[in-house]
């Protein structure tokens, strides 16, 4: 079921745009003022057009929102309606066809700070955001009980997958804490395997087998969770502590509302293009409730807003599908509701998906998305390791080079991917930590996380490397332009001459001559000026 585009009626809209006009200029390319009046349908016209400033313009605006709505843009809220308000009011000016796509789902807020004391056989108070998460989904509750351990596995190179099947259970005491360890399942299957073996809460600390599974995230059970019983995120090292800690008991405490309610996805259509060859791109526009989310996701929304604003004028050959997800953090809602409601004849049509998701993180790396699987082992639908392709060859052409991403099923691709959808997309870390090879790639710093700020009150438009945003803003551009005209690659879509960007790319990759003439001057011949 579709919506067509509500009234624009809030005007905290309109004066933030115009009070955050002057913080910078609207048109800062050397191009100037024939960005917005020409056809950008080159990929060095419309680089020089789209850039960081110009989604930054985007990311003020949803700062402004945010802090005029309790500082937050979560799904279900004001905020995050006065987003999505912003994004269709911006897409249907410049000529696109707007659809707000409703879907209901089951909200979650957290109500007042939750707390965690042992009890015995000392009396350590720990601390929120700094030793444990509640999970989002989690139910209520005020409970003390000891402390079970289920189905451990510690160690540099654990392989743990605690409290994934319910014999992980057989002999769990009813009435315990389960003590549960990150690891090869969902944390949803494994607290209501807790939650039905007789647990009364179940705490999930970190797997630690690698630098960026030690720490703190914040984790979704998903809105369909139904264990009744409070979970919690906690660090490996706390992990650890509590599983050697003999006759161990903790109180865990958390009051929170879940309820049901409605909220939309936005998807913007250019008026021509093939509709039985749909290039999709996307990002999820809900932030969490504990902050604005300027980096996630505003980032990638603003992006993505800038791409398609500067591309307003071009006659693409495929017809180009911009989303904006809602719903995201509550565990992919929007795109997998929006997905599965299509018809397979309607998924058919879709030659590919692009998602990005964290794009200008502020100790950032390039990621890009291991469609070929040579890094991770598993490999995205057919045609997905052209998509990656794509993206490494332009960062080489810049003069840098990509880290692979894994898929890891963390954002809005996942519903695509199961749909044997060809799928890509850039991702510039989260809660993980920099290694120092990356440090000696990007800058940056070494041992630290990606996104200092993930999932907190603190990613506001402080968080941002304008750095990340400019590079990766550029290869937004130039993978939705290159689509736009050619998916040869990744479907076999069909081409219409030798200078198609696709059979370019393609000769690249298998003859090392010719990857010195794909600069972006050379690329920009290669479309019908």
């Amino acid at each position: 079921m579709k919506k067509t585009l509500l009234p624009i009626m809030l005007s905290v809209i309109g004066a933030s745009g115009n009070a955050l006009a002057n913080d910078g200029p609207v048109h800062d390319s050397d191009e100037g003022w024939s960005c917005e009046y020409r056809a950008n349908n080159t990929p060095w016209r419309l680089m020089r057009c789209v850039t960081a400033n110009g989604v930054v313009q985007h990311l003020n605006v949803l700062q402004a929102i945010a802090d005029a709505n309790n500082g937050t843009r979560v799904s279900g809220s004001n905020g995050y309606t006065q987003s999505v308000q912003y994004i269709a009011h911006k897409m249907s000016a410049a000529g696109y066809k707007v659809e707000l796509n409703p879907f209901s789902f089951r909200q979650f807020k957290k109500l007042g700070p939750a707390t965690l004391k042992q009890t015995s056989p000392r009396g350590d108070v720990y601390e929120e955001d700094k030793d444990f998460r509640v999970m989002s989904h989690s139910d209520g509750g005020d409970e003390t009980a000891l402390v079970t351990a289920v189905d451990l596995d510690l160690g540099p190179d654990n392989k743990s997958s605690s409290g994934c099947e319910a014999d992980d259970f057989v002999g769990f005491p009813q009435g315990h804490v389960a003590l549960i360890q990150r690891g090869s399942c969902s944390f949803q299957q494994k607290a209501e395997n807790a939650a039905n073996a007789g647990a009364v809460g179940a705490i999930i600390f970190n797997q630690g087998n690698s630098d960026d599974r030690k720490g703190l995230m914040s984790g979704t059970l998903s809105s369909d969770y139904s264990g009744g019983i409070p979970v919690f995120f906690a660090t490996y090292d706390k992990g650890v502590s509590w599983a050697d800690t003999s006759g161990l008991t903790l109180n865990m405490s958390v009051k929170v509302d879940r309820t049901e309610t409605t909220t939309y996805n936005v998807i913007a259509e250019s008026r021509l293009g093939n509709p039985n060859n749909v290039v999709m791109v996307g990002a999820h526009l809900d932030s969490v409730d504990d902050g604005p989310g300027i980096n996630d996701n505003g980032s990638g929304s603003a992006a993505i807003l800038e791409v398609a604003l500067k591309m307003k004028r071009v006659m693409p050959k495929n017809k180009l599908r911009f989303a904006w997800w809602g719903a995201e953090e509550f565990g992919l809602i929007g795109s997998t509701k929006y997905v599965e409601s299509l018809s397979d004849a309607e998924k058919d049509k879709i030659a590919l998906y692009l998602n990005f998701d964290m794009v200008g993180s502020p100790n950032y790396k390039l990621g890009v998305y291991d469609g070929d699987g040579s890094e991770f082992g598993l490999k995205g639908p057919k045609g997905s390791d052209a998509i990656e392709a794509l993206f490494n060859l332009y960062f080489n052409m810049q003069g840098t080079q990509s880290t692979p991403s894994e898929i890891s099923f963390r954002s809005d691709y996942a519903a695509f991917f199961n749909a044997g959808i060809p799928f890509g997309g850039l991702f510039t870390g989260a809660e993980g930590v920099k290694t120092e090879a990356q440090a000696k790639l990007y800058g940056g710093k070494a041992g630290e996380p990606f996104d200092p700020c993930y999932h907190a009150a603190c990613d506001t438009t402080d968080n941002i490397s304008k750095a990340a945003l400019e590079i990766n803003a550029d290869a937004i551009g130039l993978s939705t332009l290159w689509y736009a005209f050619s998916t040869e690659s990744v479907n076999g879509g069909e081409a219409t001459s030798e200078d198609q960007p696709e059979r370019a790319l393609r000769r690249s990759l298998t003859d090392e001559t010719a990857k010195p003439k794909l600069e972006p001057e050379r690329l920009g011949h290669m479309w019908l000026k």
